[in-house]
């Protein structure tokens, strides 16, 4: 067994979401949101490097060494998976874990509105989840992917950085593939994607323009594209979607969003008032007719209207309303 696995037990145990090991400083737990020392001893550059380079294979040591930083997953049987980082910084080298369950939650464990099960159940379009780092895109995508695994007989492709919830076979075929170990990045994975089959295709980050563009396309191209943007409204998803592109692309870009946009998802997670943990307040887009106009016409500022309107017929709501 590794060293650092006792402290894995460690944060399943208290319920911590991520592990931070900093030179200097005991192993620090996020719990509900706050930062709270263990009572292991300090870390030193040497302890510290110990602590990492064990889980390492020998090519992501020369990774970290050669490009002094590393995105990497780490599975501890019987405990959770847990997606790292491990970064150099000025008192040595450092680690930031967030554990990833084992257990994939439904969206009914969720809580879920029915809107989001309807965008999960759409044949082809894109649908985008986003939210600052740690506000459940990943669980909240696990949970969509998870609904369509069993209730439709369909080909699911997956693109991560690095591979987070792995989805058991159950009416789908899936196939998971991690940027780096399977494939160079998003956009050369997505180029050739449409090789491959699939009816369902998850890029775990859009975050340049290639990568954007060519999502765009594979949902023109009648596939069901989920995304994650780290934007925190519908309106800023909308807006960085567009701003990506040159000045004279954009309004090509808007009129292809109107036409391929089936939801935004804006999440965030709030603290409870009880200190037991936190709440997740969540904002709902489902383009009618008319919001896609205003996407077509440059008229993005005006969508929150159109949310407030909709929220009866489409299960739209604005941050506001949810709150």
């Amino acid at each position: 067994m590794a060293q650092i696995d006792s402290l894995f037990k460690m944060m399943r145990d208290r319920g911590a979401s991520d592990l931070h090991l900093v030179v200097g400083r005991p192993p620090m737990l996020r719990t509900r949101g706050d930062m709270v020392e263990t009572d292991n001893e300090k870390l030193t550059p040497s302890s510290a490097e110990s602590l990492i380079r064990e889980i390492l294979s020998k090519a992501q040591n020369e990774q970290v060494d050669e490009h002094l930083d590393l995105d990497f997953a780490y599975e501890l049987p019987g405990v959770a998976r847990f997606r790292a980082n491990v970064l150099h910084q000025h008192r040595g080298l450092g680690a930031v874990f967030r554990i990833i369950p084992t257990e994939i939650m439904t969206l009914d464990d969720l809580g879920m509105p029915p809107a989001v099960r309807k965008l999960s159940e759409i044949p082809a379009g894109l649908v985008l989840v986003v939210g600052p780092t740690g506000s459940g895109k990943s669980t909240m995508l696990a949970g969509m992917i998870n609904h369509i695994n069993e209730t439709r007989a369909a080909h699911i492709l997956t693109i991560e950085d690095p591979l987070e919830f792995i989805h058991p076979p159950k009416k789908c075929l899936i196939t998971q593939r991690e940027v780096g170990e399977h494939t160079e990045n998003f956009a050369s994975a997505l180029r050739v994607a449409g090789r491959q089959d699939p009816d369902i295709i998850l890029v775990g980050e859009m975050r340049d323009l290639e990568t954007i563009s060519l999502a765009l396309t594979s949902a023109a191209c009648g596939l069901l594209v989920f995304g994650t943007l780290h934007t925190n409204s519908a309106i800023k998803t909308v807006d960085r979607i567009i701003d990506v592109f040159p000045t004279n692309q954009q309004q090509q870009v808007r009129t292809q969003l109107a036409f391929v946009l089936e939801g935004v998802l804006s999440q965030t997670l709030l603290r409870r008032r009880d200190g037991k943990g936190r709440v997740l307040a969540l904002e709902i887009m489902v383009p009618n007719t008319a919001i896609r106009a205003l996407i077509r016409d440059a008229k993005v500022h005006q969508l929150y209207s159109q949310m407030q309107m909709g929220q009866d017929k489409y299960g739209m709501q604005t941050m506001n309303q949810c709150l």
